[in-house]
Protein backbone atom coordinates (compact mmCIF):
# COMPACT_ATOMS: atom_id res chain seq x y z
CA UNK A 1 0.00 0.00 0.00
CA UNK A 2 1.57 3.42 -0.98
CA UNK A 3 2.08 5.46 1.88
CA UNK A 4 3.46 8.96 0.24
CA UNK A 5 0.50 11.76 0.68
CA UNK A 6 0.83 15.73 1.12
CA UNK A 7 -0.94 17.83 3.84
CA UNK A 8 -1.78 21.18 2.88
CA UNK A 9 -4.77 24.01 3.34
CA UNK A 10 -8.31 23.00 1.78
CA UNK A 11 -9.46 24.65 -1.02
CA UNK A 12 -12.83 25.12 -2.67
CA UNK A 13 -12.52 22.67 -5.29
CA UNK A 14 -12.00 19.95 -2.16
CA UNK A 15 -15.25 20.07 -0.86
CA UNK A 16 -16.99 17.53 -2.87
CA UNK A 17 -14.43 15.06 -2.05
CA UNK A 18 -14.55 16.69 1.97
CA UNK A 19 -18.55 15.79 2.19
CA UNK A 20 -17.99 12.26 0.96
CA UNK A 21 -15.71 12.05 3.81
CA UNK A 22 -18.08 13.36 6.00
CA UNK A 23 -20.70 11.38 4.82
CA UNK A 24 -18.25 8.20 5.09
CA UNK A 25 -17.40 9.45 8.95
CA UNK A 26 -21.56 9.32 9.54
CA UNK A 27 -21.72 6.04 8.22
CA UNK A 28 -19.02 4.60 10.44
CA UNK A 29 -20.23 6.49 13.55
CA UNK A 30 -23.75 4.64 12.67
CA UNK A 31 -25.74 7.80 11.75
CA UNK A 32 -25.58 7.81 7.79
CA UNK A 33 -28.92 9.90 7.53
CA UNK A 34 -27.54 12.81 9.96
CA UNK A 35 -25.70 14.67 7.40
CA UNK A 36 -27.49 17.52 6.09
CA UNK A 37 -24.69 19.79 5.21
CA UNK A 38 -24.08 20.48 1.38
CA UNK A 39 -21.52 21.08 -0.94
CA UNK A 40 -22.50 24.57 -1.08
CA UNK A 41 -22.99 24.96 2.23
CA UNK A 42 -18.87 24.25 2.84
CA UNK A 43 -18.20 26.32 0.53
CA UNK A 44 -20.34 29.44 1.46
CA UNK A 45 -19.00 28.53 5.55
CA UNK A 46 -15.38 27.78 4.72
CA UNK A 47 -14.33 30.51 1.96
CA UNK A 48 -16.68 33.40 2.79
CA UNK A 49 -15.54 36.40 3.99
CA UNK A 50 -15.50 35.04 7.37
CA UNK A 51 -14.67 31.50 6.96
CA UNK A 52 -16.59 29.62 9.42
CA UNK A 53 -13.71 26.54 9.32
CA UNK A 54 -10.33 25.31 8.15
CA UNK A 55 -9.56 22.10 7.07
CA UNK A 56 -6.53 20.34 5.69
CA UNK A 57 -6.11 17.65 3.71
CA UNK A 58 -4.13 14.29 2.81
CA UNK A 59 -4.20 13.85 -0.25
CA UNK A 60 -2.38 11.95 -3.02
CA UNK A 61 -1.87 12.22 -6.58
CA UNK A 62 -4.69 14.69 -6.57
CA UNK A 63 -7.32 12.28 -4.65
CA UNK A 64 -8.39 13.52 -0.86
CA UNK A 65 -7.39 10.61 1.75
CA UNK A 66 -8.04 12.24 4.62
CA UNK A 67 -9.56 15.60 6.44
CA UNK A 68 -9.33 17.52 9.39
CA UNK A 69 -11.70 20.29 10.24
CA UNK A 70 -11.91 22.46 12.70
CA UNK A 71 -12.74 26.45 14.03
CA UNK A 72 -12.43 28.61 16.54
CA UNK A 73 -14.06 28.82 19.90
CA UNK A 74 -13.44 30.62 23.29
CA UNK A 75 -12.91 29.40 26.35
CA UNK A 76 -14.00 31.76 29.45
CA UNK A 77 -11.63 29.64 31.42
CA UNK A 78 -8.76 30.01 29.30
CA UNK A 79 -8.70 32.46 26.08
CA UNK A 80 -8.84 31.39 22.48
CA UNK A 81 -9.66 27.18 22.05
CA UNK A 82 -9.88 25.32 18.57
CA UNK A 83 -12.30 22.74 17.99
CA UNK A 84 -11.41 19.57 16.18
CA UNK A 85 -14.91 18.65 14.83
CA UNK A 86 -13.76 16.06 12.34
CA UNK A 87 -10.21 13.45 11.78
CA UNK A 88 -11.27 10.95 8.79
CA UNK A 89 -9.90 8.87 6.81
CA UNK A 90 -11.08 7.43 4.36
CA UNK A 91 -11.66 3.42 5.17
CA UNK A 92 -8.83 1.90 2.14
CA UNK A 93 -6.42 4.13 3.93
CA UNK A 94 -6.51 3.99 7.78
CA UNK A 95 -3.46 2.61 9.33
CA UNK A 96 -1.29 4.03 6.96
CA UNK A 97 -0.20 7.59 8.78
CA UNK A 98 -2.33 9.86 7.17
CA UNK A 99 -4.40 10.23 10.72
CA UNK A 100 -1.70 10.61 12.63
CA UNK A 101 0.15 13.15 10.19
CA UNK A 102 -3.70 15.26 10.06
CA UNK A 103 -3.46 15.11 13.91
CA UNK A 104 -0.22 16.40 14.18
CA UNK A 105 -1.36 19.13 11.46
CA UNK A 106 -4.19 20.61 13.38
CA UNK A 107 -1.79 20.49 16.45
CA UNK A 108 0.94 22.43 14.65
CA UNK A 109 -1.46 25.07 13.28
CA UNK A 110 -2.89 25.06 16.85
CA UNK A 111 0.31 26.14 18.35
CA UNK A 112 1.10 28.76 15.68
CA UNK A 113 -1.97 29.98 16.69
CA UNK A 114 -1.15 30.22 19.97
CA UNK A 115 -3.78 28.82 21.27
CA UNK A 116 -4.84 27.72 25.35
CA UNK A 117 -6.26 24.35 24.40
CA UNK A 118 -7.81 22.07 21.61
CA UNK A 119 -10.42 20.04 22.18
CA UNK A 120 -12.93 17.11 20.37
CA UNK A 121 -14.93 14.94 21.19
CA UNK A 122 -15.11 11.05 20.49
CA UNK A 123 -17.78 8.09 20.61
CA UNK A 124 -16.65 5.57 23.67
CA UNK A 125 -16.98 2.58 21.68
CA UNK A 126 -14.01 4.11 19.24
CA UNK A 127 -11.74 2.60 21.45
CA UNK A 128 -8.81 2.56 18.97
CA UNK A 129 -9.26 6.28 18.86
CA UNK A 130 -9.71 6.35 22.67
CA UNK A 131 -6.54 5.00 22.92
CA UNK A 132 -4.51 7.06 20.21
CA UNK A 133 -5.27 10.12 21.70
CA UNK A 134 -4.95 9.32 25.32
CA UNK A 135 -1.31 8.10 24.47
CA UNK A 136 -0.66 11.22 22.46
CA UNK A 137 -1.17 12.85 26.07
CA UNK A 138 -4.72 13.95 25.45
CA UNK A 139 -7.02 13.87 28.84
CA UNK A 140 -10.42 12.34 27.76
CA UNK A 141 -12.42 13.95 30.42
CA UNK A 142 -15.45 11.11 31.15
CA UNK A 143 -17.39 13.64 33.56
CA UNK A 144 -18.57 16.07 31.23
CA UNK A 145 -21.35 15.24 29.29
CA UNK A 146 -21.68 16.59 25.61
CA UNK A 147 -25.01 18.40 25.42
CA UNK A 148 -26.82 19.06 21.94
CA UNK A 149 -29.44 21.12 20.58
CA UNK A 150 -30.72 20.11 16.68
CA UNK A 151 -32.71 22.89 14.68
CA UNK A 152 -36.14 21.75 15.43
CA UNK A 153 -35.27 21.88 19.46
CA UNK A 154 -34.11 24.96 18.99
CA UNK A 155 -37.59 25.94 17.27
CA UNK A 156 -39.74 24.33 19.85
CA UNK A 157 -37.86 25.83 22.86
CA UNK A 158 -38.17 29.41 21.29
CA UNK A 159 -41.81 28.93 20.11
CA UNK A 160 -42.37 27.84 24.06
CA UNK A 161 -40.22 30.46 25.26
CA UNK A 162 -42.39 32.67 23.65
CA UNK A 163 -45.40 31.72 24.67
CA UNK A 164 -44.71 32.52 27.87
CA UNK A 165 -43.87 36.40 27.61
Amino acid sequence: MKTNFTLRQAKPEDMSAVLGLIQELADFEKEPEAVIISEVDLLRDGFGVHPKFHSIVAEREGIILGMALFYSRYSTWKGPTLHLEDLIVTQSERGTGIGKALYTAFIDFADKQEVERIEWVVLDWNTHAVDFYKASGASVLEDWQTVQMDRNAIKLYLAKENENI
